[in-house]
């Protein structure tokens, strides 16, 4: 077996892909199919991942956009809308933040709404990967009167605070132990994507054949309680590999503890972090949990100083 300290990275990097990418990268992380990516990959992936419905892995896509649109047309957007999207208002002017999930499905329940129409006609002309199997008969064109503009990054980076807590979404990837993670998906509302133990068989090769332990924090190497927690690792691992010999993933998994490794990328807002360190990182908070969550929070600190200083 292997046991190794608890970790978490912000994935900056995806910042900069494009959202086919970017959410075939983060999808990959449930089946531990890294080794699958290619350059041409990602749009194979994104489109099985919508005709097949599997939208959470859609919900690691983000989309800014602008819209100009008159009183009336704005009122019935906010008399419709979904709680997983962002919008500012300025007059007659929206910012509007949603995942490609919370676009679609606008589409899918509120197909009359002339916002959703006019946003959703932009994005397909950008991704139709993300749309053709749930396209209006007729299609999706412009909609009169309503002016659509898809925002950079680099433009909401310089919103003010408080729009910057609202639109600006950062993906973070934890490598922790499966009690931090049942913490984690408490938090609404966040996207998540975790490695799965269902379709992980540790046995293979791309594992080592063995099962990853997250090393704990309570106890010193040398003392009697992480020997006997060492001791309980190694006979649940002899276990789960011996099911496994005649037994799917999905049910040796069922010996697994707490203390397996596990990936998770959580995907929100500013805002939304701003509510998971005030919980996380507090004297009461796990500390598992804290242990990763503390120098996380200075980071976002550094990085995004005007909301969180």
């Amino acid at each position: 077996m292997k046991i190794i300290s608890p970790s978490c990275e912000i994935l900056d990097h995806l910042d900069q892909q494009s959202l086919a990418v970017r959410i075939e990268y983060c999808g990959r992380i449930c089946y531990k199919s890294e080794d699958r990516i290619t350059q041409e990959s990602a749009l194979p992936f994104v489109e099985k991942m919508a005709e097949h419905g599997h939208n959470s892995v859609l919900e690691m896509g983000v989309v800014t956009l602008e819209v100009y649109a008159d009183d009336m047309v704005i009122a019935d957007l906010f008399l419709r809308q979904s709680k997983y999207l962002h919008i500012s208002r300025e007059e007659n002017r929206l910012l509007i933040t949603g995942s490609i999930r919370a676009w679609r499905e606008m589409l899918l329940f509120q197909p009359d709404c002339a916002v959703v129409r006019a946003a959703c006609a932009l994005l397909n002309d950008r991704h139709p990967y993300f749309f053709s199997t749930i396209l209006p008969e007729g299609g999706l064109i412009a909609v009169p009167g309503i002016a659509v503009r898809k925002v950079p990054l680099e433009e909401v980076e310089r919103l003010p605070a408080d729009k910057l807590a609202k639109h600006r979404h950062v993906a973070v990837k934890f490598v922790v132990n499966r009690a931090v993670t049942h913490e984690l998906v408490r938090h609404r509302p966040c996207a998540f994507l975790q490695e799965s133990q269902r379709y992980c068989r540790y046995s293979d090769d791309k594992f080592g054949s063995e099962v990853t332990f997250i090393k704990p924090m309570f106890w010193t190497e040398d003392s009697a309680e992480y020997a006997l927690w060492r001791q309980a690792m190694e006979e649940t691992e002899r276990l789960y590999l011996r099911l496994l010999e005649t037994s799917t993933a999905q049910a040796a998994r069922t010996v697994l503890p707490n203390s397996c490794k596990t990936e998770i990328i959580v995907y929100a807002n500013l805002e939304q972090w701003r509510h998971i360190f005030k919980l996380r990182c507090s004297k009461a908070a796990e500390p598992s949990m804290r242990e990763v969550m503390v120098p996380l929070k200075a980071e976002f600190e550094r990085r995004f100083s005007v909301v969180f200083l």
